[in-house]
């Protein structure tokens, strides 16, 4: 099945309940929005015919509508990050080819540095300022203006988005998905939360990442449920929004679950209509699984996934972690996943090459809803893509009743003097001294060991290098040959991305600037 005709379904079947709750309080029923995304796939259609449009948008409406009308064109939106430098959006929309670029207020200088480049042939602005440019027409007076009924030429294609990788660790590649692929991937989160029409979620994590696009937007427009959109994630007015609107879902990054946490502990919201969380980015620790349980509901979902493959690989049921505390759970329902023996990044793992339980290996799958590689980037796609597998370069093990547990990256892994680390063992160690806040453990090269084990470390005490390697050479959990050599001591929190990933290359520019 396509997206375009699962979004059709809900149209009618929910023509008039509610689709979308804007931060200001606007309504938009499945009817209306049919109507005003059909009108705005009808403009593009008439701009830029089978062109790709690029939207710089916060979490609102136009992102919404955008991603809808290009689905009924059969062109993939090109979903561009609005944290990122201007640089950074120009090679994204060159990459994607991108001829026509929806903007709101909040992004229009940036906008309107990429409209003086080369490629654009339309450009269409969604808020109330005075815009002074050739190519800028009015969102409201696009929509008002186009045909109601949907031009007879359309679709055109069978794209449904352009989603960009994290870009924690080089330039974000683009990954093209078709209506199918990505109907895969929200189909399954459905299953996962037993989604319906009756559910009600909050949107806070950036409407153009993977997991809010396909793990959450996509999903409940498919259930016909109502999403209610924050334009950018702060703690107390997402708790508000839930309360006001007796929100059933949510989904937030480890990190936003803590300052949710914080500020619930305090302000004490009524969340008694939250029925479920969905958690995933980075490690969710049992304690953090605990808090939240406290605080929001005890019915926390721990995920894991990455952009190639679609929203999920593998769900946690809250009940798992009872006895399983920490696992991203087991595969979901369109996958198929396997630990196998690490490879150099050269070269492909084995599939054949399982671990045993207990083992350390790298997650490498296959299913329906995986993309096929990267747009304009073979070398990159040769390395990821192989024999039907996505290889996902993250090291796991799996406990006897087949639960999955990431430990760390492939391509974090520390060679010192011959001898491998991972950080995340490391990281592990420290974190559980009483006055570490939180830990970042990767290789510096050095001329004599290869690379060396290095930690930047968040306390709020005066906390010493020294200390931390006393505390370390006491432990017993830990080689000699793991424990850093070289450390950072700070306050300030680790530099992470959207979705909670910590950037490792800012912090060595930060604190190891001549390394």
């Amino acid at each position: 099945m396509q997206l375009r005709e699962a979004f059709a379904r809900s149209v009618r079947c929910y023509p008039d309940e509610t689709a979308i709750i804007t931060e200001a309080g606007r309504s938009i029923t499945y009817a209306t929005l049919d109507q005003r995304s059909t009108r705005l796939a009808n403009a593009l259609q008439q701009r830029v015919g089978d062109g790709r449009c690029a939207v710089l948008a916060l979490n609102g409406l136009p992102a919404i509508e955008s991603m809808l009308a290009n689905n009924k064109r059969g062109v993939g939106t090109v979903q561009l990050s609005y944290r990122a430098p201007p640089a950074e959006l120009e090679r994204m929309v060159e990459t994607a080819s991108a001829r026509a670029l929806v903007f709101d207020d909040d992004n229009a200088e940036t906008a309107l540095e990429l409209l003086d480049r080369d490629g654009f042939e339309a450009a269409i602005h969604a808020g109330d300022r005075e815009i002074d440019h050739e190519l800028v027409e009015s969102y409201e007076a696009v929509v008002a203006d186009a045909d109601a009924e949907s031009d007879p030429a359309l679709p055109v294609g069978d794209e449904c988005g352009i989603l960009y990788t994290s870009g924690t660790t080089d330039t974000p590649k683009a990954v093209p998905f078709d209506q199918e692929q990505l109907w895969y991937g929200a189909i399954q989160v459905v299953m996962e939360h037993g989604v319906d029409e009756t559910d009600t979620a909050l949107c806070t994590t950036p409407w153009y990442h993977m997991v809010t696009t396909d793990a959450w937007l996509y999903p409940h427009l498919v259930a016909g449920a109502t999403i209610v959109l924050q334009s950018s994630f702060d703690p107390a007015a997402s708790l508000g929004l839930i309360e006001e609107h007796d929100v059933t879902g949510l989904l937030a990054v480890p990190t936003q679950l803590t300052a949710l946490n914080d500020v619930q502990r305090e302000a004490d919201f009524d969340v008694g209509t939250l029925a479920y969380i969905r958690t995933g980015g980075s490690i969710v620790t049992e304690d953090l699984v605990e808090e939240t349980t406290e605080q929001l509901t005890d019915q926390v979902y721990n995920t894991y996934g990455m952009t190639e493959a679609g929203p999920d690989l593998t769900f946690a049921h809250p009940s798992a972690q009872d006895d399983h505390p920490g696992t991203i759970g087991k595969e979901s329902f369109s996958w198929e996943i396997r630990v196998v023996e690490t490879a150099p990044l050269d070269e492909h793992p084995d599939p054949e090459a399982t671990v045993n339980a207990g083992q350390r290996g790298e997650i490498i799958a296959r299913g329906p809803g995986k993309s096929e590689g990267y747009i304009d980037n073979p070398e990159a796609a040769s390395k990821t893509y192989f024999d039907g597998w996505l290889r996902t370069r993250d090291v796991a093990t799996v406990d006897e009743d087949g639960y999955l547990y990431i430990v760390d990256r492939v391509d974090n892994m520390i060679v010192s003097g011959g001898e491998n680390v991972y950080p995340a063992e490391v990281e592990t160690v420290l974190e559980s001294h009483p006055e570490v806040e939180e830990v970042c453990v990767f290789g510096l090269d050095d001329e004599q060991w290869g690379q060396v084990v290095t930690a930047v470390v968040v306390t709020d005490s005066d906390l010493t290098a020294e200390q931390l390697d006393d505390y370390c050479l006491e432990t017993e959990s830990l080689a000699d040959f793991k424990r850093p050599r070289e450390y950072a001591v700070t306050s300030d929190p680790l530099a992470r991305s959207d979705t909670g990933t910590v950037l490792r290359n800012r912090l060595v520019e930060d604190h190891f600037p001549d390394r």
